[in-house]
């Protein structure tokens, strides 16, 4: 009775004026408790879920676009600016959600199990971050020995150029990687998959000889960040200092930009995905996924549409890769490792796969739980390990609680724990895509009868 209780509920609440005041006091009181509370975690997620019961909620679109406007261009650069750990999360988001949505497409739209997304990404980072720092220049330098006065190959401005070169180059990697895997399906292209994404990294970890392309373990840094001009900075003190609290640096604004950047890639990316899924491409791509034999015999062309899947999901993340090597200055071949994949995607099987604002919620509800609520209460398990506390019960001292049992280091099992659990009681994630949904549905009556 309580579920339906609470259906009834939802769907009286999402009639009239009721959304609009929901949305407007859940916004509004996200805002005021992490402004007045900049530290706090709960905060921060009441702030967040805004975003989600604008999405949730029926009102009229003008309204959705003027409040997610102000929501994304006013409010989290201003509270990010005041607690800068809030901006680096949402940036983490943001670029995840970048990713998951292209993985979307070769997993959620096409069907093709994808295990070295990750590969991808590391192309455009690693494009920009030999081109954008002095690594050409050491190319005859054994790793740690190059001169600290060598100038950059180009200047900070061409990382806009290089977005754009990055989305070709991916895209041609993509394809080069779905040529040689046609033939296969499921678990073999799985498997081949994963093996590609492990080739990029150790070609990553080892090109430092005979020729230093990639420095190696080491990274490369520093990699140049396009200007911020000194008026920028002013200006936006000038405005919103007052409210900020403190007078915003030219880092503070360096994160804000590359969060808008993020922002500005992930609509993109909506939209060329809503756009390929109303098109003959998505409904070939849909085919493709349920049935290959039954695609080929309605004259679907299937090379060329896996070739497709492919291309379109990578350029997305080697546009992220870029955005990446730029934001933080440095790359190393651990930041592309297999479990990056597989945190990806996880994110798409959890938010629903072939769904848009599922696999964003997925993006954000995996990154939240990784850099806020495991690391958070690490942090506070720390706290009382240094501490004389007591459990009263059990006389149990804290300090004596092992280090092993630390939640961050069971991450990965977390993951596991949940994807079973949604696949057990909701297979099509937490915002089904309607095509999806509607074949559960069919199975399940099926089933009955």
């Amino acid at each position: 009775m309580a579920p339906l209780f609470f259906k009834a509920l939802l769907e009286k609440l999402n009639r009239g004026f009721w959304p609009y005041i929901i949305i407007l006091s859940h916004t509004i009181l996200g805002t005021s408790l992490v402004y007045s509370t900049p530290r706090s975690n709960v905060a921060f997620l009441v702030l967040i879920t805004s975003l989600f019961s604008l999405y949730y909620f029926k009102t009229d679109s003008r309204f959705k676009i003027i409040a997610g406007a102000i929501l994304a261009l006013v409010v989290i650069p201003i509270v990010g600016v005041r607690n800068i750990f809030y901006l680096e999360v949402i940036f983490q988001i943001s670029v995840f959600a970048a990713l998951a949505l292209g993985l979307n497409i070769v997993v959620g739209f096409a069907g093709l199990l994808d295990l070295g997304y990750v590969a991808f990404y590391a192309v455009g980072a690693y494009l920009w971050a030999f081109f954008g720092s002095q690594q050409y220049y050491v190319l005859s330098f054994a790793p740690g020995t190059q001169p600290s006065n060598l100038p950059f190959l180009l200047p900070g401005d061409a990382f806009y150029l290089f977005i754009f070169f990055a989305i070709i180059v991916a895209a041609l990697t993509g394809i080069l990687l779905g040529m040689p895997v046609l033939r296969l399906r499921g678990d073999y292209l799985a498997i081949v998959t994963l093996g590609f994404g492990e080739v990029i990294r150790v070609l990553a970890n080892n090109l430092d000889k005979p020729l230093n392309f990639t420095n190696g373990p080491q990274g490369i840094t520093p990699i140049q960040r396009p200007s911020m001009p000194q008026a920028v900075a002013d200006w936006f003190n000038d405005l919103f200092g007052g409210i900020i609290g403190h007078t915003a640096s030219i880092a503070d604004l360096y994160n804000v930009m590359f969060y808008l950047f993020a922002l500005l890639v992930i609509i993109v990316i909506i939209f060329v995905t809503r756009r390929l899924d109303d098109s003959k491409i998505g409904r070939a791509w849909t085919a493709v996924r349920e049935d290959e034999t039954a695609a080929i015999a309605m004259g679907v062309p299937l090379v060329k549409m896996k070739l497709a899947a492919f291309a379109v999901g990578a350029s997305f993340a080697g546009a992220m890769g870029v955005l990446l090597a730029a934001s933080r200055t440095f790359i190393s071949p651990e930041s592309f490792s297999f479990m990056q994949s597989i945190g990806v995607l996880s994110m798409v099987i959890l938010g629903g796969s072939g769904s848009i604002p599922g696999v964003i919620l997925g993006a954000a509800t995996v990154t939240i739980l990784n850099l806020q609520i495991l690391q958070g209460f690490s942090l506070y398990l720390s706290e009382l390990r240094q501490s004389d506390a007591i459990i009263p019960i059990i006389n149990f001292a804290w300090r004596d609680l092992s280090t092993q049992l630390d939640p961050a280091k069971y991450q990965r099992l977390l993951f596991g724990l949940i994807l079973i659990l949604m696949m057990i009681f909701r297979p099509a994630g937490l915002i089904p895509a309607k095509r999806r949904k509607r074949k559960l549905a069919s199975d399940t009556a099926t089933a009955e009868k």
